[in-house]
């Protein structure tokens, strides 16, 4: 190494270690757990209501239990198993998510390259004829050949900190990024457990329908031969109709709902609708967690991705500042160059042809109409602005908790009532259906209590659905326990797979 370069490096190794702990801004400080010590102002009760049929089973809440990373498979489907695991290798907004991860993390490794002298080679090749007339009156032009070969290192010394925290400010991009990809999981995972119970319950609501309009169909024909033997009227027949007709207009809405939950779930798996194999899921096929762990309100801001990334991005706005009031301060640069000149290639390398530079130099802002300040101050501004943000996110955050817990304790009463509302229609109609048959009370009332059970079977059906959609709230609502999983396919084992 010849000596200018060396002198250069001793120079730039000398200089960034005594600035290495020196860089303009305020370093940033993750914000504290809210010191909330609940999420509902009212007491919860340990457990909730329990009522004797399919998922009708008491859930007691475990408060400060961690999470399952496979929280789905509390349902204990294989065929809920088979469609995440299925969604989280398929889905492209995963893909998508983890490509934008791994564009981050090049991007951390690209401005790491600014701490390193800048090393290039160049061979310049130069033919040009010269006027005499520059050297002396009357000397004649001459034609002139000039060979070069140099190795150039330059060094921007980053004094105030700018390049630093533009790292810092990269890194926690790739940290959005991170709990982006998390976020998409979570998101993912919820919507086709979700739009499974939604499939389940729009099949058993069809099923319970086609029962009622089995039944119905029978009394019409029932009320046809009475009216046939003189003892009901004409209105009795198309008011039967009527209510028949109106329990099968239902089935059209009941079985759209079906294909468009079969039609999400093969999306949310990474296949076209008209490729996908039916799901037969009913709600009976899965079983409702009875325990249900709740982190404690602490470890819920490092529990959350939503909440995780708007740190990020406060982190982001925190290093924006130091780089604005590192571009109001003199920047220092050093280069230095050495290698060969001749005239002839031959002699390009021989000794006396050796040529060599040191440079430096100092920039500094003088004047520039108070741009350099109003970045500044605007830095702070956005800074502020993601502050509010965050502390708006993490209000949110508790609110979803709080909704999934109240609405579990409510479900769970809710599926009670709407048993006892069952129980007692059925038993209407049947004690009403003697008596008509008998004589003893007129087809309105008839009437009157087959719609009520009708209602009050559909409204059965959406009871327990309610109590597995909202269990899936609660563990979306909790973060999801990404921080437990480490199985193939998933964050973790995709951030291990970008290590290169």
């Amino acid at each position: 190494m010849r000596r200018p370069v060396a002198f250069l490096f001793i120079a730039v190794a000398t200089v960034s270690l005594a600035l290495a702990g020196c860089a303009a801004g305020p370093d940033f400080k993750a914000p504290a757990a809210p010191e909330t010590e609940g999420y509902t102002a009212q007491s919860l009760p340990e457990r909730t209501a329990a009522t004797a049929v399919t998922g009708g089973d008491a859930q007691h809440f475990e408060f400060g239990r961690d999470i399952p990373g496979q929280w789905w498979t509390l349902f204990r489907s294989p065929q809920l198993d088979a469609l995440v695991e299925r969604a989280m290798s398929n889905y492209p907004d995963i893909a998508a998510q983890q490509a934008a991860l791994r564009e981050a993390r090049d991007n951390v490794r690209a401005q790491q390259g600014a701490f390193a002298p800048q090393v290039q080679a160049a061979f310049n090749q130069e033919r040009a004829k010269i006027s005499g007339a520059s050297i002396a009156p009357g000397f004649p032009g001459y034609v002139t050949n000039l060979y070069q070969a140099e190795f150039n290192v330059s060094y921007t010394l980053d004094v105030f900190g700018a390049q630093r925290r533009q790292l810092e400010s990269l890194r926690a991009q790739v940290a959005y990024q991170d709990f982006t990809l998390e976020a998409s999981y979570l998101t993912l995972t919820a919507n086709v457990a979700a739009t499974a119970i939604q499939l389940a319950s729009a099949r058993e609501q069809i099923a319970a329908t086609n029962e009622i309009i089995a039944v119905e169909q029978k009394q019409l024909g029932i009320i046809q031969r009475q009216f046939e033997l003189g003892t009901h009227t004409r209105a009795d027949v198309l008011q039967q109709q009527s209510n028949l007709a109106s329990v099968r207009a239902t089935i059209p809405g009941l079985q759209q709902q079906l294909a468009a939950s079969e039609h999400q779930l093969a999306v949310l798996t990474g296949q076209f609708p008209h490729d996908a194999a039916p799901l037969a899921l009913t709600l009976s096929d899965l079983t409702l967690p009875q325990e249900l762990p709740v982190s404690l309100p602490s470890a819920l801001v490092a529990q959350r991705p939503d909440v995780r990334q708007q740190q990020a991005q406060l982190h982001q706005a925190s290093a924006a500042i130091g780089v604005a009031t590192a571009n109001m301060l003199p920047q220092l640069s050093l280069g230095a160059a050495t290698g060969d000149e001749a005239l002839v290639f031959s002699s390009l390398f021989k000794p006396g042809s050796g040529i060599w530079d040191i440079t430096s130099g100092l920039t500094a802002p003088i004047f520039q109409g108070g741009t350099l300040r109003a970045k500044r101050r605007a830095a702070i501004d956005a800074y502020e602005v993601a502050a509010a943000q965050y502390r708006l996110t993490v209000l949110n955050a508790f609110q979803n908790v709080a909704d999934s817990l109240t609405a579990l304790a409510h479900d769970a009463e809710s599926l009670n009532a709407q048993s006892d509302v069952l129980s007692a229609a059925s038993a209407s109609l049947d004690l009403i259906q003697r008596q008509y048959d008998a004589g003893a009370v007129t087809y309105v009332s008839l009437l009157t209590a087959q719609q009520l059970y009708q209602q009050s079977r559909i409204e059965f059906v959406r009871a327990v659905a309610s109590r597995y959609t909202d269990t899936i709230l609660l563990f979306q609502a909790l973060g999801g326990g990404w921080w437990n999983r480490t199985d193939s396919g998933t964050f973790r084992a995709a951030l291990l797979s970008m290590d290169r």
